[in-house]
């Protein structure tokens, strides 16, 4: 079912809307610990507050400690002002998307995205893979040939940070500490090292590539095993696309190229050591979404360059 003009103006309409909050909120991100000053020996000092982890002195009262405040007293009111407005048109545009019935993804999902987006680390370290990323390929194609195969109630990533992490989102932990942000019970699942769970039993898993191993936080609670078809899914060109979750706020999905991720899931449907419940939707999955990029993806195309990489065992898979 092609998307219609007016569903296309409301998927541009979020992307410009997402973008803008976005950018408020990594401003906010900025300017979160307040800044004040404080009198010691008659001597006034900036400090930054960290609520119950303290403060940091910034140094005595000068031109530059001034210039960071007045700078802080300006900003915040302006991104408060900003994030409200931006959240009611947010509103507006989640209204007309849910009444489009267009795809939305589970809140929990949502809301592990958005924070891995305000820490850049969403396709820079993590790609969402598996059903969820069935909405961005739907988009991508202008066509809602996924209908009935898009919802789920976990979530996969794959890791794709191509170097060893300096500085980003939770140091030497970045992907259980964007979890805990989220929700605080999520925990590591000891008989599957790859997956954490909440309370609620929603499971989030982990996957990485085995020549990222390397490069994959030592001190990370979450371990993945390293799974030779990873490799797959870090080839081509990424998508990304701004969906809605079941809660009605935006999500900018980043998934990863479709035309292998049609062959993998092709492939896992075959997979000997696949569960079998989930076979048939891997391949009805992958047969759909071939069928899509070839009708209506001509900037991914199965041409000579392309097939010259795919290995032996997805060969039998392509168009």
């Amino acid at each position: 079912m092609k998307l219609r003009s007016e569903q296309l103006r409301i998927l541009e309409n979020a992307a410009v809307a997402y973008d803008a909050w976005l950018h408020a909120s990594r401003q906010a991100d900025e300017h979160a610990h307040r800044l004040e000053w404080k009198r010691i020996d008659g001597v006034e000092y900036l400090y930054r507050h960290f609520g119950r982890s303290g403060a940091q002195s910034l140094g005595r009262r000068n031109a530059e400690t001034e210039a960071l405040k007045h700078a802080q007293d300006i900003a915040r009111p302006q991104i408060d002002r900003a994030l409200a407005e931006l959240r009611e048109r947010l509103g507006l545009i989640a209204a007309e998307y849910r009444a489009h019935r267009l795809p939305r993804v589970h809140p929990i999902l949502g809301k592990i995205c958005r924070e891995a987006d305000r820490r850049a680390l969403l396709g820079t370290s993590l790609l969402v893979v598996g059903t969820n990323a069935m909405p961005v390929y739907e988009f991508e194609a202008q066509d809602r040939f996924a209908i009935g195969l898009e919802t789920t109630e976990d979530c996969d990533f794959a890791w794709c940070r191509q170097a060893q992490m300096t500085v980003a989102g939770g140091g030497a932990t970045p992907f259980y500490s964007l979890l805990k942000s989220v929700d605080s019970t999520f925990t590591p699942n000891y008989e599957k090292p790859f997956q954490a769970r909440n309370a609620g039993a929603y499971e989030v898993e982990l996957l990485l590539a085995p020549s990222l191993k390397a490069h994959f936080p030592a001190s990370e609670p979450i371990r993945p095993i390293p799974l030779p078809e990873q490799e797959w899914l870090l080839r081509g060109r990424s998508l990304a696309h701004v969906v809605f979750d079941m809660n009605n706020q935006p999500v900018r999905l980043v998934v990863p190229d479709p035309r292998w991720m049609a062959l993998h899931k092709l492939w896992l449907s075959e997979k000997p050591e696949r569960n079998r419940n989930k076979k048939p939707k891997d391949g009805e999955q992958g047969r759909r979404l071939l069928l899509a990029i070839q009708e209506s993806m001509p900037h991914l195309p199965f041409d000579d360059e392309f097939v010259r990489e795919v290995p032996d065992e997805l060969q039998r898979y392509l168009p």
